[in-house]
């Protein structure tokens, strides 16, 4: 009897068809669809991490140089020789630069007021084409973070429709013909969501360092602005002040003398 049974079981489970189930698998059944849309989420993935990578890089390059300003820059004599302690590639040397040449250009024009807003002119149009150059990728962050899922949900629907129409030429809908082919199809849903996900992350992260890098670069341009105005009588408050304070620490013992207390 017992060995009835089991002859029994074996030949059910040799009769039972054995169904592959993976993401290999899913492709395979669901053809050249599948595969393009694997195919276009694999390019938005590495485009957000090379664009948020290179990204970061030059932002971080441009904060270093911003905290070297102030004991660098500012503390040269004029701005021709404070530029000249810039690298040759900075957005901070761009601004010195264009600032300088507008200078030498506006004496030119006769109505000082025409003069001054050349100068402000120039300046503001270096700021703008610097922060052009900072966001450019960031629209193809926002697309992949806006379209990914859709995309995703594309290969889904595609897979869903390929199961359905294998469950009807079967003419059987039990859970084992239902799941794995479902199942499956939703990968493509998940890819679409791992990719757009860090594509939103990265261009909220890089935006918000932008408008930071932003406002540096409209208060440097102002300062420099000031400075060229009045022919570098005007620095900002944080460089004049370190400028005093290593006078200020020599001024007690010049004027002072020695502090020891005399011996009786």
């Amino acid at each position: 009897m017992l060995f009835q049974l089991l002859a029994a079981g074996a030949a059910a489970s040799n009769a039972a068809p054995q169904n592959k189930f993976g993401f290999m698998e899913a492709m395979h059944q669901g053809g050249a669809i599948s595969w393009s849309v694997v195919t276009v989420l694999g390019i938005m993935s590495f485009g957000s991490f090379f664009i948020l990578f290179t990204k970061w890089w030059d932002q971080s390059k441009i904060m270093k140089q911003a905290r070297d300003l102030h004991t660098t820059f500012w503390r040269a004599p004029s701005l021709r020789d404070g530029a000249a302690k810039l690298d040759k590639n900075s957005a901070w040397r761009q601004i010195v630069d264009d600032g300088l040449n507008a200078e030498d250009q506006h004496a030119k024009m006769t109505d000082s007021m025409e003069a001054h807003d050349w100068l402000h002119g120039t300046l503001a149009r270096t700021e703008a084409f610097i922060n052009a150059r900072l966001a450019q990728g960031l629209p193809f962050l926002a697309t992949v973070g806006a379209t990914a899922p859709f995309v995703g949900l594309f290969g889904t629907v595609v897979g869903i429709y390929r199961a359905l129409i294998a469950i009807g030429i079967a003419g059987s809908a039990s859970i084992d013909k239902v799941a794995g082919p479902v199942g499956e199809a939703l990968i493509m849903t998940a890819l679409g969501l791992l990719v757009a996900v860090p594509a939103v992350l990265a261009y909220n992260y890089l935006q918000s360092r932008n408008k930071r890098i932003a406002e540096a670069l409209s208060a440097f341009s102002t300062d420099v602005l000031a400075n060229i105005n009045s022919r570098g009588a005007i620095k900002p408050q944080h460089a004049a002040a370190a400028a005093i304070k290593p006078a200020a620490a020599k001024a007690p013992a010049m004027a002072g003398g020695s502090t020891t207390p005399p011996k009786p």
